[in-house]
C-alpha cells in the first residue's frame, strides 16, 4: 500500500474542488465513452471518477441513490413499470426494486464497463441486478425513450452524468419529448440536476425543456452530496396533467424496507426550498 495522498476533482464552473485521501489506483479502464478510474480511500471507501469527475463513493452513495428513487415512487399512486436511463453503478436499480409493487425495473446504460467496475468494487450496490424483476442492458439511452411504447411506463429515471460528453442529449427537449410520450397519464420523470448552488441556471433550462415537451408540473428536492462539486445537490420530478407532487406519506412511514437517509419526513422537508431556489425556479 502506498503512502495516502490526495485526490482531486476540480471543478471549473464553481471554482471550487472536491478531494479526498486515497491510499492507491485500484483500477483503470478507458471504454469506448469514457474513463473509469477506482481509487482507494483512507475514509469512504472506494472511489470512482469518470472522465476525471467524482461518481460514486462507498461512504455518500446512499444519499443520491435514495432521493433518486423513492421520492418519485412514493409520488406516483402505483408505480409498477420504471426505466432507469444511465444509473450503470446499479444503485438506483437496487433502491427501486425495494418497492414490492414493481413489475419490471429496466436498467439502460449505454457504458457496460461502469457496471462491471460497480460489481467488482461497489458489490452492494449490485445486489438487486439478478433479481427476475431486472433487466440490466447496454444500449443508447437516448434511442431506448425514442422506441418505447407510448403510455407503457410510471416512472422513468434519469441517473445521469454531468451533461457533457455521452450524457449531454438526456438534457433537451427531444429526449424529453420522449420520456413524455413513454409515460403514461400519471407518470413521473425524475432527473439528476446538478448543484442548487452554483448551476441554478441549469436547472432552470432543464424545467423549461422539460416544459416544452409537454410537463406542466416540477418540484426539485435538494439534498446533500459530498462527492459532487459544492456537496449539494438535487433531482428534478416532472409531471403530466396538472397533477401535483404529493406522496403517499403514510406507506412512506410504513415501508418496510431499510434507507439510511430516504423518510417521510425528509421527503416532506425536502419540498420546502430555500428563499433563493425558490425564487429562481418561480
Amino acid at each position: 500500500m502506498s503512502a495516502p495522498h490526495w485526490l482531486y476533482e476540480n471543478f471549473e464552473p464553481a471554482g471550487s474542488a472536491i478531494g479526498y485521501r486515497v491510499t492507491r489506483k485500484l483500477d483503470e479502464v478507458q471504454s469506448p465513452f469514457q474513463k473509469i478510474e477506482i481509487f482507494e480511500s483512507t475514509d469512504w471507501g472506494n472511489v470512482m471518477l469518470i472522465d476525471g469527475a467524482m461518481m460514486v463513493t462507498t461512504r455518500d452513495n446512499f444519499l443520491y441513490h435514495e432521493m433518486m428513487t423513492h421520492p418519485a415512487l412514493y409520488t406516483h399512486a402505483d408505480p409498477k413499470q420504471v426505466v432507469i436511463i444511465g444509473g450503470g453503478d446499479c444503485g438506483t436499480l437496487r433502491e427501486v426494486l425495494k418497492h414490492p409493487g414493481v413489475g419490471k425495473a429496466v436498467q439502460c446504460d449505454i457504458d457496460e464497463q461502469v457496471t462491471r467496475m460497480a460489481e467488482k468494487y461497489f458489490p452492494e450496490l449490485c445486489e438487486s441486478n439478478g433479481d427476475p424483476r431486472a433487466e440490466v442492458m447496454f444500449d443508447d439511452g437516448i434511442a431506448y425513450m425514442a422506441n418505447c411504447a407510448p403510455g407503457s411506463l410510471d416512472v422513468v429515471i434519469v441517473d445521469s452524468t454531468d451533461p457533457v460528453g455521452p450524457a449531454e442529449g438526456l438534457f433537451n427537449k427531444s429526449f424529453f419529448e420522449s420520456c413524455f410520450r413513454a409515460l403514461k397519464d400519471d407518470g413521473i420523470l425524475v432527473q439528476q440536476s446538478e448543484s442548487p448552488l452554483v448551476l441554478l441556471e441549469l436547472i432552470q433550462a432543464m424545467r423549461a425543456e422539460m416544459g416544452k415537451a409537454g410537463f406542466d408540473s416540477f418540484q426539485t428536492l435538494p439534498f446533500p452530496q459530498p462527492c459532487y462539486p459544492t456537496g449539494w445537490w438535487s433531482c428534478t420530478l416532472a409531471r403530466k396533467g396538472g397533477r401535483g407532487f404529493d406522496f403517499r406519506e403514510a406507506d412512506a412511514r410504513a415501508k418496510a424496507f431499510a434507507t439510511k437517509y430516504y423518510s417521510a419526513d425528509i421527503h416532506k422537508a425536502a419540498q420546502v426550498l430555500p428563499p433563493f431556489v425558490a425564487e429562481a425556479l418561480g
